[in-house]
């Protein structure tokens, strides 16, 4: 396929039957073993491909551990179980918590799985293993989903999930950059291919700029003085003392509200290093344009603006873009493209929440098609 390289365990020159002592895919170092307790599917008859947008260059570095633990298992697993059979989008891959799941409760489903993230990639690889030919990972971010699933079907995906924002792994990885709580590089990139990284955000950008992405992406009210801050104590080279200037920033009563000062900041951060909320609203789109009739997308976000714009993005969709006063026939010609799931958003429970901090804010909507797929 061009402008990817898929690679497969069979590629690569082992015996039958014995451990092949590593293989690596794309610039991403691979053990080659599977995590136990991993969900079997059947008889895989064939491996799985994984594929990258481009190979890397300069040194490797050492795969870690990409333990995750997923939200809302057992919801998302039950919206998928009855789905029809065919193409399964796992649009923010992670470490394959929710993928293992689905494709074991549905066994007419085969994986497509994106992520940006190279540990990501082989913490999956090694995770669905089992599953053989029934998956594909690709190495990308969510905003080219619709051009991925059209390349290997013409019959639309008959499940899609979004899993948004920071998993914990990046979270526990200083060298990531994304904590406020360890010194570490200013980096937050999901895909360290990426020139743009935190350091150029705040290192670079005039005081206008930056105090609209930490307003904007943030939400923070203080954040012209937060940026004027940042300005003044360029420059600014880890994580630490980056928090630093955030939280001295901040009058001191706010500080002990709402948790670490410096919360928001690192969120608007990130946001925009990644250009998150661009890529999401394409991706929607894109995900609802290639949903097989029947077929139902999920939406996991975690703070106001992602949810908002799954809400507004489904709320259209739900309405086909009806502009008639509320409460009246739709006289427009507009025509609903799907029904939601549930008026709302679920939620974790408590006890999930108690063994999962990160559950705390989750809101979980979906959508299922009602026909045609979108032209």
């Amino acid at each position: 396929m061009p402008g990817l390289a898929t690679i497969s365990v069979r590629d690569h020159p082992f015996r039958p039957g014995r451990h092949p002592g590593g293989f690596r895919v794309a610039g991403v170092p691979h053990s080659g073993g599977i995590r136990t307790g991993a969900p079997t599917a059947g008889r895989p008859t064939k491996p799985q491909r994984v594929s990258d947008e481009a190979h890397t260059s300069g040194p490797r570095e050492p795969s870690t551990e990409f333990a995750h633990v997923p939200v809302l298992l057992d919801r998302v697993v039950e919206l998928f179980r009855d789905v029809p059979s065919g193409l399964y989008v796992d649009a923010t891959l992670g470490g394959a918590g929710h993928a293992a799941a689905v494709l074991a409760a549905n066994q007419g489903l085969r994986l497509l799985g994106l992520d940006r993230d190279d540990r990501a990639v082989a913490a999956a690889s090694r995770r669905l293993a089992p599953f053989g030919d029934r998956v594909e990972i690709v190495r990308s971010g969510f905003g080219r989903l619709e051009q991925l699933v059209n390349e290997r079907t013409t019959e639309g995906a008959t499940a899609v999930l979004f899993d948004l924002g920071v998993s914990s792994p990046q979270l526990d990885e200083v060298d990531r950059g994304f904590s406020y709580r360890s010194a570490g590089p200013l980096d937050m990139r999901m895909d360290r291919r990426q020139e743009l990284s935190a350091v150029d955000v705040v290192n670079d950008y005039p005081f206008a700029q930056l105090a609209g992405v930490i307003e904007r992406y943030g939400e923070d009210r203080y954040a012209k003085r937060i940026a004027r801050a940042i300005v003044t104590a360029r420059p600014i080279t880890d994580t630490e003392h980056l928090a630093e200037v955030v939280r001295d920033a901040i009058p001191a009563p706010a500080r002990r509200r709402g948790g670490h000062p410096a919360k928001r900041t690192f969120q608007a951060i990130r946001i925009e290093v990644n250009r998150e909320l661009e890529q999401l609203a394409d991706a929607l789109d894109g995900a609802l344009a290639v949903l097989a009739p029947g077929g139902r997308l999920a939406v996991m976000s975690y703070h106001s603006l992602e949810d908002k714009l799954v809400k507004d993005t489904f709320r259209e969709a739900e309405t086909g873009g009806c502009v008639c006063p509320p409460g009246l026939p739709c006289a427009c010609g507009a025509t609903p493209t799907v029904r939601l799931l549930k008026r709302g958003a679920w939620k974790a429970g408590d006890d999930e929440v108690a063994d999962n901090r990160r559950a705390e804010s989750v809101r979980l909507r979906a959508v299922e098609s009602l026909g045609e797929r979108a032209s």
